[in-house]
């Protein structure tokens, strides 16, 4: 091969110096420009099919997240292989396509089937669906095989199914839906403890968390939900959109949450339109609330619940056993995307209201390491994650932004650099050509030298864009 010439290197190097530059500066003008995606899924969740019989089903493993789709009216099987002492979870998060249309019994529904085809029963709801809103959104049920005392359907250890069904009505769009779908297995305790769940706890509503409202951009997904801590904390929401995001709540602690949307400039009432939701270190649902609005500041505010008890489990409302443990609580925030009409596609101001009451108190005993340590307890990493707004493992976004959000920072700070880069690049380049062409050494025949001083060569600072 022979040589090249400098002239070849230096073109070569600044045409890709430009190709760069324009990439970087486009792919911040597209994510400028765009709409985020209406869920992020897991990074390296494993693309399985469902199947139409349980015998053709494929092996979920603990603590794995996958992606499936569903068609209308589908039904599809998935398999697990459990013990007799352990408690299964299966959350199913179904992702509509943007732009379709969604009907009030619209949904998914959850269950656990024994090798025997029986169905588990444990108590849980196992459908969600669009409801009032029909605002297409991300919609999560789940459904569990408890293990240990008090259980007496699905004992014995072999091999279960997992059935996932679209549910809904006429007038909705047939469109598929993309499923995420995880399983956690929480293992038995070391002893026995009661099956009786608390029957007196502080239910009182205690006043709202004030204080100067700081600011943390909520992700798209459970997999990037932004951690917070006690406090007031704002954000941006626009219509159509669900932001998510995680509170650390130990053994024993009580969670309070509120949703504000502000006031906007517009005409006309919404029965619903603003939704908070929130869910347990499994993703199982556990309460929600919702407000209409008028253009007027409003709020949505949970129900007391009771503090964190492995015994909660044992209670027949659903708000009680869903908080069966610790770990990261999920809150979702949903606006309809009928706001749109009336009030415009926003952003609109958001505030959340979080408060976690209570000392942490003694965890639960689990039997061996087979507890997944990220999913039932709360270390002093998670409050250090909740104080300074990290993203949940899953999610790739900073502290204060999403991934969007980077990619908008690094389009704008990217070009910046590739500018320099390109410059010095030329720069030394032309000074080597004409040392080349000179014959002379170090400091003789050196080209001028362009000058990257001025506004556009001192460091910039990028913040945020206001949320989506």
């Amino acid at each position: 091969m022979g040589r090249r010439t400098g002239r070849w290197r230096g073109r070569t190097v600044l045409a890709g110096a430009a190709a760069l530059f324009a990439a970087v500066a486009s792919a911040g003008q597209a994510t400028a420009a765009g709409t985020p995606p209406p869920y992020r899924f897991a990074a390296g969740a494993e693309q399985v099919e469902g199947a139409t019989a349980p015998t053709d089903a494929v092996r979920l493993t603990p603590g794995t997240t996958y992606r499936s789709s569903v068609g209308d009216k589908g039904k599809l099987y998935y398999r697990l292989r459990l013990d007799a002492v352990s408690t299964a979870y299966v959350s199913v998060t179904a992702v509509p396509k943007a732009g379709t249309k969604a009907v009030y019994s619209d949904g998914i529904k959850v269950s656990l089937q024994d090798p025997n085809g029986n169905k588990c029963f444990s108590g849980d709801a196992g459908a969600a669906r669009f409801g009032p809103t029909e605002s297409p959104r991300p919609i999560t049920a789940w459904a569990s095989r408890r293990a240990g005392p008090g259980t007496y359907t699905c004992k014995t250890a072999g091999a279960y199914s997992v059935l996932v069904e679209r549910i809904g009505g006429a007038g909705s769009s047939p469109d598929d839906w993309e499923l995420e779908l995880r399983y956690v297995s929480e293992p038995a305790l070391k002893k026995a403890a009661s099956t009786t769940a608390p029957e007196v706890w502080d239910s009182a509503s205690p006043q709202a968390v004030d204080g100067l409202a700081r600011t943390r951009r909520g992700g798209t997904s459970f997999n990037e939900a932004r951690s917070l801590a006690q406090g007031v904390w704002k954000d941006g929401i626009q219509s159509g959109q669900t932001l998510f995001y995680r509170v650390p709540v130990d053994w024993g602690q009580q969670l309070y949450a509120t949703a504000e949307l502000g006031p906007a400039s517009g005409d006309g009432f919404l029965g619903n339109a603003l939704g908070l939701s929130l869910y347990n270190p499994v993703r199982a649902f556990v309460d929600d609330a919702g407000t209409g609005y008028d253009g007027k500041a409003k709020s949505a505010t949970l129900e007391p619940l009771p503090p964190v008890a492995y015994e909660n489990r044992y209670d027949v409302d659903d708000q009680v056993s869903g908080m069966r443990f610790a770990g990261w609580y999920y809150l979702a925030v949903h606006l309809s995307t009928e706001m749109a009409g009336k009030f415009g596609d926003g952003p609109f101001d958001l505030t959340l209201r979080v408060r976690v009451s209570g000392t942490a108190g003694t965890p639960a005993a689990y039997d061996g390491t087979a507890a997944p340590p990220d999913v039932f307890d709360v270390t002093a990493g998670d409050q250090a994650e909740a104080s300074n707004g990290a993203a949940a493992a899953g999610g790739d976004g900073g502290p204060d932004g999403n991934t969007a959000m980077k990619a908008v920072a690094v389009g704008g700070i990217g070009a910046g650099t590739v500018l320099v880069l390109g410059l010095a690049v030329w720069t030394v380049v032309a000074r080597r050509r004409v040392a080349v062409a000179g014959g002379g050494g170090p400091g003789e025949g050196t080209a001028p030298v362009p000058s990257v001083e001025g506004p556009d060569a001192r460091s910039r600072e990028y913040g945020p864009p206001r949320a989506w």
